[in-house]
C-alpha cells in the first residue's frame, strides 16, 4: 500500500463544556455554508430546487398529495435553526444533537415528528474512511436530512428518486427515511468488502515478501474495523426500536423493509468480528514470521560461533609466546611451550584447525542444523 493510506482522520469533536446548558446550538468557525435541496415527488411527479434559506418553506409544503425532503448539508447559519424552532417547533436538544455531530446512532418520538441518527461510513479516493453523521427529522409527509459535509454516500437513493422506479416515491417519508438508512448500512457492506481484499492481500505480502509495512496496513484496518463496530451494535438498536415503535410516522409497509435492514446490521456485526480476528491473525502470522527469521539468523551466528570457538582457543594458546629456552643464556624453560620453534609448526596448527573445523561441520549436518 502506499505511504499515504496509513493515514487516517483523527476526528476532534465539539464537546460541550462542563455545565453548559443543555440545548444549545453549535456552529464550528469552519462549519460550511448551507447548500439545501428541496425534493418534491409522488407517484407521477419529481421536481428539485435549490433554496437559499427555509424561510416561509412551511407554507410551501401544505400539499398533501405530495412527499418532500429537505436536504440541509453545512451548518453555518443561526437562522436556519431559529426558523426550524419556531416554523416546525424542532426541540432545542434535537438541534443540539443535529450540530453535535460525535451522536450514536439512535431513534426518538416527539410526537408531531420523530428524529433519528445515522453515521455515514465510507471511503473517500485516497481510501480513507470518512465518518459523518446524518441526522433525519421526520414529519407525515416531509423528512428533514442534516450533515456537516457536502460529500456522502446517498447518491443511489437520489437517483432511485428521480427514475421513480419501485417504492420510493409512493412508500412515503417514512419509506425515504428507510431507504437513506438502508443505503447507509450496504455501505458498510462495500467498506468491509474493501478491507476484506486488503487483508486477503496482505496475506499473500506475508507469504511471499513480509515486510514492517504489513503491520501498519493490518493495524490501520484493525483500527477502523473498532470504529465500525462501534456505529453497526447501535446500528442495529435502532433499526429494533424504529420497528417496535408505535408512532403513526412509520408505516406498517416500511417496517417490513426495516427487519431486512436489522438483518444487514446484524450480518455487519458478524463480519466486523471475522475480520477483527483475521486482522489480528495476520499480525501474529507477522510477528512468528519475524521470530522465526529471527531464530534461523541467530542459529546461523551460532554454528559460526561454536565452529571458531576452538579455532579461536587454539590461536590463543599459540599466541601467548612462551618459549621453552631463553634466547639470550640458552637456559631450558620448565612448562613452557615447546611446539613454539618446531619446524613447520604453522603448517601443522592450520592443518589441525581445518580438520577440527570439518568435524564439526559434519557433525552439525548430521544433526540436521543446516535444514
Amino acid at each position: 500500500m502506499a505511504r499515504s493510506k496509513h493515514k487516517h482522520h483523527k476526528h476532534r469533536y465539539a464537546l460541550p463544556s462542563p455545565g453548559s446548558s443543555p440545548g444549545m446550538v453549535y456552529i464550528d468557525e469552519n462549519s460550511l455554508t448551507p447548500h439545501i435541496n428541496l425534493y418534491s415527488y409522488n407517484e407521477n411527479y419529481y421536481k428539485v430546487e435549490h433554496l437559499e434559506n427555509i424561510e416561509g418553506l412551511k407554507q410551501r409544503l401544505t400539499d398533501t398529495t405530495h412527499n418532500y425532503w429537505v436536504e440541509i448539508k453545512g451548518f453555518n447559519s443561526v437562522q436556519l435553526f431559529e426558523t426550524l424552532t419556531k416554523d416546525w417547533n424542532i426541540n432545542k436538544l434535537i438541534l443540539e444533537d443535529i450540530t453535535r455531530t460525535y451522536q450514536r446512532p439512535k431513534y426518538e418520538e416527539y410526537g408531531a415528528y420523530d428524529f433519528a441518527i445515522s453515521r455515514m461510513l465510507f471511503l473517500d479516493e485516497e481510501n480513507v474512511l470518512e465518518n459523518e453523521q446524518l441526522s433525519f427529522i421526520l414529519t407525515s409527509n416531509v423528512l428533514f436530512t442534516f450533515q456537516d459535509k457536502y460529500e456522502d454516500c446517498l447518491d443511489p437513493i437520489r437517483n432511485r428518486l428521480e427514475i421513480g422506479k419501485g417504492n420510493i416515491r409512493i412508500g412515503g417519508s417514512s419509506y425515504l427515511m428507510y431507504a437513506l438508512m438502508d443505503m447507509i448500512v450496504d455501505e458498510y457492506f462495500a467498506v468491509l468488502g474493501n478491507w476484506s481484499e486488503q487483508l486477503d492481500l496482505i496475506e499473500d505480502r506475508l507469504f511471499e515478501k513480509p515486510d514492517k509495512t504489513i503491520m501498519y496496513d493490518t493495524q490501520l484496518i484493525k483500527r477502523n474495523l473498532i470504529t465500525l463496530r462501534r456505529v453497526a451494535w447501535p446500528e442495529r438498536d435502532k433499526m429494533n426500536d424504529i420497528l417496535r415503535t408505535d408512532s403513526p410516522l412509520i408505516g406498517e409497509a416500511t417496517k417490513v423493509y426495516l427487519r431486512d435492514a436489522y438483518d444487514h446490521c446484524i450480518q455487519i456485526i458478524d463480519m466486523v468480528e471475522s475480520l477483527k480476528e483475521i486482522s489480528a491473525s495476520n499480525i501474529d502470522m507477522y510477528l512468528s514470521i519475524i521470530s522465526n527469521r529471527m531464530n534461523e539468523i541467530m542459529k546461523v551466528l551460532t554454528i559460526i560461533s561454536s565452529i571458531f570457538i576452538p579455532l579461536t582457543f587454539i590461536a590463543g594458546i599459540y599466541g601467548m609466546n612462551f618459549s621453552r629456552e631463553d634466547p639470550v643464556t640458552g637456559k631450558i624453560l620448565p612448562q613452557n611451550m615447546p611446539e613454539l620453534y618446531q619446524e613447520h609448526g604453522y603448517l601443522y596448527t592450520m592443518i589441525v584447525m581445518g580438520i577440527i573445523a570439518v568435524v564439526q561441520v559434519i557433525y552439525f549436518w548430521r544433526k540436521g542444523w543446516f535444514k
